[in-house]
């Protein structure tokens, strides 16, 4: 018995179902990654947190008009300044302790006329200076929310602010708590303006041979440092020295580190 054959046409079709599948699924397949592609190009990227900036308060600094009068200045050129501060060096005054605050604009005179007669220097060459109370005073003229070049630290005076300590702080020596304080706060601010970590380091270039590095060696120093880290000198007096770090410490936290 003779089994009838398909048409043509449909035996044609048969036989390019397999091909057409093969097709359907590639086309299907492509689709399909097209798609996910494109969900992957655009999908959405999330943001990157932005930096968090540990700043500081500026404390209440007196300004240099309460203690340098017209009878008492001497004239100076211009300020000079540098594009930010990096490091803070701590001094002390090397004179007496037992003052009472209210006589501390007339100390800060007398050490402006010995630097600036005496020595010849144009400005007191600290940037700030603070009391045994704990009252911060504008010391070099310039402006205090500024990067002024100072004149407080051999080598060390670019990039840098001098904050000195109105006394002497040699072994033996009480160095008052609200000192202290105001140190780290004046620290704290003055640095938090470049976010400098007043705990961390700063690479400083000396400007000077006389200093402990050779003119244009890169020194590491303390970002928040004592004056005989970049010369050679017992300032700011041991008893201050070993304050240091726990006014590192107290400044960091005022930063919100």
């Amino acid at each position: 018995m003779r089994i009838p054959r398909p048409p043509r046409p449909a035996l044609v079709l048969l036989a390019c179902l397999p091909g057409l599948a093969a097709v359907l699924a590639l086309a299907l397949c492509v689709n399909g990654v097209g798609r996910r592609a494109t969900a992957a190009v655009h999908a959405p990227v999330a943001a990157r947190p932005a930096a968090v900036r540990h700043t500081a308060p500026q404390p209440r600094i007196v300004p240099r008009s309460a203690w340098l009068d017209a009878l008492s200045r001497h004239a100076q050129p211009p300020p000079r300044y540098d594009d930010k501060v990096v490091a803070v060096f701590v001094h002390h005054t090397d004179s007496p302790n037992g003052y009472d605050c209210a006589d501390a604009p007339r100390i800060i005179r007398y050490l402006y006329a010995g630097q600036t007669g005496v020595r010849d220097w144009d400005d007191i060459g600290y940037n700030f200076l603070v009391d045994r109370c704990g009252t911060i005073y504008e010391g070099r003229a310039g402006g205090v929310d500024r990067a002024v070049t100072g004149a407080h630290t051999q080598g060390f005076n670019h990039r840098s602010a001098g904050i000195a300590a109105i006394g002497t702080f040699t072994s033996g020596m009480v160095v008052p708590k609200a000192m202290t304080d105001a140190i780290a706060a004046l620290a704290a601010w003055k640095l938090g303006i470049a976010d400098v970590d007043p705990r961390g380091r700063a690479r400083l270039v000396s400007s000077n041979s006389l200093s402990r590095y050779a003119a244009g060696r890169t020194a590491v120093l303390p970002a928040l440092a004592g004056h005989k880290d970049g010369y050679m000198t017992s300032c700011p007096g041991a008893a201050l020295l070993a304050r240091l770090p726990g006014v590192r410490e107290v400044a960091a936290r005022l930063q919100g580190r």
